[in-house]
C-alpha cells in the first residue's frame, strides 16, 4: 500500500533548506494537522496546537509544532512568542531558512534593530552553511551542486528581503553612531549583496556625522584602497583633508579626480535622470567647494574663487553644503580686501538656517556688517 506525505515548510513556498517533515495521510496525526490548518490564525488555532503537542509533539512532529507555532503567533504579531517557538525551531534544526526568515519579519514589524540583526545573522549563517556543505550521503556531488542551484535560486525573494530588511532599519536609525554600526554588521553579514558597497559608503558618512573621525577615516580609506574610483569616498575624504596642511596634496587629488570620473558616470539603470542629474550635480560641487579650500590653505585665492563660484549652483539643493561653500567663498573674498562682494555672499549665508549662519555674521561684523535689502537693491538697479 503506497504511503502519501504531507511535507510542511514554514515560510514562503520556497525549497527545503533545513529538516523536511513528513506525516502519513490518514493517521491521527494528518487529521489533527488538517483541523489545524483548516482554523483561523487565533486562539483557537493555538488550542489545537497545543493539543497536537500533547499528543504527538515529539522528533519530528516536534519540529513542525514549533514550525506551526511560529506561523500562528507571527499573524496574531505575538511577537514575544515568535521568537520564543522560533528558537525552539532552530535549536532542534538550525539550518531551519523558513522560520529564521519568519523571525526577521517579526524583528522588522516590531522595529527591533537588535533583534532584526540577530534573525538576519541566523539567515546569513544558515545560508553560508548550506552553500559550502557537503552533499547528503547517498547524493552524487553534480546531482548535489545542481539541487543546490535550484534552491538558492529559489530563496533569492527571501534573501533579498531580509537584505533590504537590514539595510532599511540601518538607514532608519536616527542615531548616527547606531547606524555605523548597523551598517558595517550588514556588511560583515551579507559581504557578497548587492546593496554592501552602498552600506560601506553610508558607514564612512555616518561616522562622519557622529564626529568619529579615526573611525570615519578607516572606513573611507579601506573603501578606496579595493575600489580607488569609489567617487564618494574620493569626496568625503577630499572634503576631510582640504583643511588639513598634511593632506593637502592628497584632498586636491582626490577632488580633481572625483571630476574626472564624474563627467564620464554613466546613470544606472534604475536611477531616474532628475535623480541622477541632482545627484551629479551634488558631487561635482562638493568637488568643486573642497578643491577650492586646497587653494585658500595653498594660498592661490584666485583659483579658490573660481573653484567655489563653480560649485556654487551645483549645490543649491543641499543647505549645509551650500552654506558652507558661500561662507567659503565670502571668507576668502574678505581676505582678498573684495568687501563688497564678501558682504553680498555673507548676507546670503545668514540668510540660511545651518551651521555657518553664525560663522557668517561673525565675518560680517568685522567688515561693515549684513547688506541690507535697500542696498542690496541699490546695488542691481
Amino acid at each position: 500500500m503506497g504511503v502519501i506525505l504531507m511535507m510542511v515548510a514554514a515560510g514562503s513556498a520556497t525549497a527545503q533548506i533545513g529538516k523536511s517533515v513528513s506525516v502519513a495521510a490518514g493517521t491521527p496525526e494528518d487529521k489533527a494537522l488538517t483541523d489545524i490548518y483548516a482554523a483561523p490564525d487565533g486562539p483557537d488555532k493555538v488550542a489545537l496546537l497545543d493539543k497536537f503537542m500533547a499528543d504527538y509533539g515529539k522528533g519530528d512532529l516536534e519540529l513542525l509544532g514549533d514550525q506551526l507555532y511560529v506561523q500562528t503567533y507571527l499573524a496574531q504579531k505575538n511577537y514575544a512568542k515568535v521568537y520564543e517557538y522560533g528558537d525552539k525551531v532552530l535549536a532542534l534544526d538550525p539550518d531551519n531558512f523558513s522560520t529564521a526568515v519568519i523571525m526577521v519579519h517579526a524583528a522588522e514589524e516590531q522595529g527591533d534593530s537588535k533583534k532584526l540583526f540577530d534573525a538576519c545573522q541566523k539567515v546569513a549563517d544558515i545560508i553560508k552553511r548550506y552553500k559550502s556543505g557537503p552533499p547528503p550521503e547517498g547524493t552524487a556531488a553534480d546531482a548535489w551542486n545542481a539541487q543546490r542551484e535550484i534552491v538558492l535560486k529559489n530563496v533569492e525573494g527571501d534573501v533579498g528581503y531580509v537584505q533590504y530588511a537590514l539595510l532599511n532599519a540601518a538607514y532608519k536609525a536616527t542615531d548616527a553612531s547606531a547606524r555605523a554600526a548597523l551598517l558595517e554588521g550588514y556588511a560583515a553579514t551579507f559581504p557578497e549583496s548587492t546593496y554592501t558597497v552602498s552600506a560601506r559608503e553610508q558607514t564612512a558618512i555616518a561616522y562622519q556625522q557622529a564626529q568619529n573621525s579615526p573611525k570615519m577615516l578607516a572606513a573611507a580609506q579601506n573603501l578606496l584602497t579595493s575600489n580607488p574610483d569609489d567617487i564618494s569616498m574620493l569626496i568625503l575624504l577630499a572634503d576631510t583633508w582640504c583643511n588639513d596642511t598634511a593632506h593637502l596634496d592628497k584632498a586636491g587629488t582626490y577632488a580633481q579626480h572625483a571630476l574626472e570620473l564624474l563627467a564620464q558616470a554613466k546613470k544606472p539603470d534604475n536611477v531616474d535622470d532628475a535623480q541622477w542629474q541632482n545627484q551629479v550635480a551634488l558631487q561635482k560641487g562638493l568637488a568643486y567647494s573642497s578643491l577650492g579650500e586646497v587653494n585658500v590653505n595653498k594660498n592661490r585665492n584666485p583659483q579658490a574663487i573660481d573653484a567655489f563660484k563653480q560649485a556654487a549652483p551645483l549645490l543649491k539643493s543641499d543647505t549645509f553644503s551650500y552654506a558652507q561653500n558661500q561662507y567659503r567663498l565670502g571668507f576668502t573674498l574678505a581676505k582678498m580686501q573684495r568687501i563688497p562682494e564678501a558682504r553680498v555672499v555673507l548676507t546670503e549665508v545668514i540668510s540660511l538656517n545651518s551651521p555657518y549662519k553664525s560663522r557668517a555674521l561673525d565675518t560680517l561684523n568685522k567688515i561693515g556688517g549684513p547688506v541690507t535689502s535697500g542696498k542690496t537693491a541699490k546695488k542691481s538697479s
